[in-house]
């Protein structure tokens, strides 16, 4: 292959997405007066911006020992692979719904380009850190040699005595929650459990990660019924949930977005004039604890003073409209006003209190796991599958949405997905992240023949998944304009599965200047690992490209080669079998993918990659290399 046409024919990238080019990118496109030869010049940014470089030491600031390291974390690109296993998933081949293995930091790294800016709900119930749950720290230099290293390891503890107590959670959850960001909709939302032992650094995280502006509320969970015997001075019984939106301007605006709690009050509307407007009922014009007099003058003569200590519901401007509209009611002892029951379908701004008929208690939590792996006491303190139903569906008016958890813990926020899909027809997808922690062999998860949490959590979700469907008789599902989906992929965070893209991982520790190295890795030869399979790859590659990881991929046999189309539309072929013709190529031309994507080194000859190259180019299908 001459020098030109390897530089005229793309390589895959190997690295995750590079949010700090694309950062950079969007201030050059609204600022390029700010970066001298491409360089950020940050005062100059802040003048455009009003601000004035002042030197002031006492300015408001939220910091901690590693702040800076971990946003650096955060950002340092991965060349790690998600692993497919089809033998442990349900229905792999149809389902929507993901399950992942692996350290949540990298794996977010790793579903940037393909669920940026696409997911509708995150909920999380991150440790703690009440110094007897798993915090680890990350390793700047090698996260994934870390992470080998850690899922090899029992669950660790964080104790106070140990120094530096808030610091090692903080340089925890903040790369996280940073990376969070990027993957939610416009619209989206994130709910975050916690405890108050770290709420408030909760909060100052999330006022700086996703904006004090789109701070939407501060819920509380009475999450036990009974008194603990350990309390020594309150009765701590209770936990909250942080609501962020991704832009809360955005779903104040439209109110089919806004968050509302379902309501039905359909009971209470039983009147109706039959004069087209609908069932309603009656409501008094005043409220309960106003100190000033309230004097109405209506148009029929009738004057009326409201009860000492209240105020008025309506404004006059309103009373005016409904008296001229035949809405008021003076039959009674006092004025009533109709109100129309589509006044109030589209619900009502959800109380900050979570009543627990709602959202149910801790221990509902633990009866729902007990009831769907049939094992008692081996995951402490799930969420109930009621809460989370109650969150996705204060946002759920696109039934289409994907909701994602990055502590999956016991994978309550799958079981909940799918019990609502099948009450509401429904067809969110769910993608579930948990690091694989060992269980601790004196527990009653490790007696019970649970090695990690990931088994607990993929067990439960194909026990919840089977219970569902035999709860819900084929003659309803029958009636859903989309299968009921209980299955999920699961997939393991490894290193890549390709030779060479794995060692530039480790020589990126020892040499910074990225440009030297991806020269370097256009020049290597791109071997399969032995113990690795060509599903591996494709799913290595089919991500790095922006597919989602439920994309459909089947195979095909083309001119006696075996190929893997990506998408029912055959947007992709990938071909990794050695060999390749000329007439081979031409040949899965024929079913017009986009891209045409092979190893380097599949050809025959080196005249066959160029002579394919050109020729491809011109029918408008492009060629790809790994």
């Amino acid at each position: 292959m001459n020098k030109e046409t390897d530089k005229e024919i793309e390589s895959i990238d190997p690295f995750s997405m590079d949010l700090e080019k694309m950062n950079k990118e969007k201030l050059k496109s609204v600022f390029p007066e700010c970066f001298v030869e491409d360089k950020l010049d940050i005062d100059k940014l802040l003048a455009l911006c009003g601000e004035y470089i002042i030197e002031d030491f006492e300015k408001y600031k939220f910091e901690w020992k590693g702040k800076s390291e971990c946003l650096q974390l955060a950002q340092k690109r991965s060349m790690g692979a998600l692993r497919p296993c089809p033998e442990e998933s349900v229905d792999f081949e149809n389902t929507k719904n993901i399950y992942i293995e692996g350290d949540n930091l990298e794996v977010l790294k790793l579903l940037q380009v393909a669920y940026f800016h696409k997911v509708k709900m995150i909920y999380i119930d991150p440790p703690y850190n009440t110094g007897h749950d798993f915090v680890y720290e990350d390793d700047y230099s090698d996260p994934m040699e870390r992470y080998k290293a850690v899922t090899s390891q029992a669950t660790k503890s964080n104790p106070e005595t140990m120094g530096r107590f808030h610091t090692k959670w903080l340089n925890m959850m903040y790369p996280r929650l940073k990376l969070a960001s990027y993957l939610l909709r416009d619209d989206g939302v994130i709910f975050i459990s916690i405890d108050d032992v770290e709420l408030f650094n909760l909060k100052k995280i999330c006022d700086e990660v996703f904006g004090e502006e789109n701070f939407l509320a501060l819920l509380t969970r009475r999450g036990m019924h009974t008194v603990r015997n350990s309390s020594k001075d309150f009765n701590k019984n209770s936990d909250y949930i942080l609501v962020y939106a991704k832009n809360k301007s955005i779903i104040e605006n439209d109110k089919n977005k806004w968050i509302r709690a379902k309501v039905d009050k359909s009971d209470n509307y039983k009147l109706n004039d039959n004069d087209g407007k609908g069932f309603y009922k009656l409501d008094p014009i005043y409220a309960r604890n106003y100190a000033k007099p309230y004097i109405y003058k209506f148009k029929n003569g009738i004057e009326w003073q409201a009860p000492k200590g209240s105020y008025p519901r309506y404004s006059e401007e309103t009373l005016k409209y409904k008296e001229e509209n035949n809405e008021l009611n003076f039959d009674g002892k006092e004025p009533r006003a109709k109100r129309y029951l589509n006044e109030v379908q589209v619900g009502q701004p959800p109380d900050t209190y979570m009543r627990e008929e709602n959202v149910g208690f801790n221990s509902d939590g633990t009866k729902d796991l007990a009831n769907s792996i049939e094992k008692d006491k081996i995951f402490s303190q799930p969420k109930p599958v009621k809460l989370i139903k109650y969150l996705i569906s204060l946002l759920s008016y696109d039934k289409d949405d994907i909701i994602l958890d990055f502590f999956s813990g016991s994978a309550t926020t799958a079981h909940a997905v799918m019990q609502l899909n099948a009450e509401d027809g429904g067809n969110r997808q769910f993608i579930m992240v948990q690091l694989p922690e060992l269980c601790d062999e004196k527990s009653e998860a490790y007696k019970a023949g649970y090695n990690n949490i990931c088994e607990i959590g993929k067990e439960r979700i194909r026990r919840a998944g089977k219970k569902i469907l035999d709860e819900n008789n084929q003659l309803k599902l029958d009636e859903r304009e989309n299968p009921l989906d209980v299955g999920f992929k699961v997939f393991k965070l490894d290193t890549s599965n390709l030779n060479e893209w794995n060692s530039i991982t480790k020589r990126m520790s020892e040499n910074s200047d990225t440009e030297i190295l991806q020269k370097k890795l256009e020049l290597m030869l791109n071997k399969i690992k032995p113990d690795r399979s060509d599903l591996d790859v494709v799913y290595e590659v089919v991500l790095k490209l922006g597919f989602p990881l439920s994309t459909w991929i089947g195979t095909k046999e083309i001119s006696g080669k075996k190929c893997f189309i990506v998408s029912e539309e055959c947007l992709i072929i990938i071909c990794l079998e050695q060999g390749l013709t000329f007439t081979d190529i031409q040949r899965m031309a024929e079913y017009k993918p986009v891209n045409l994507i092979f190893s380097k080194h599949s050809f025959a000859d080196s005249n066959t990659l160029i002579n394919a190259h050109y020729k491809i180019r011109d029918i408008g299908i492009e060629i790809k290399l790994i």
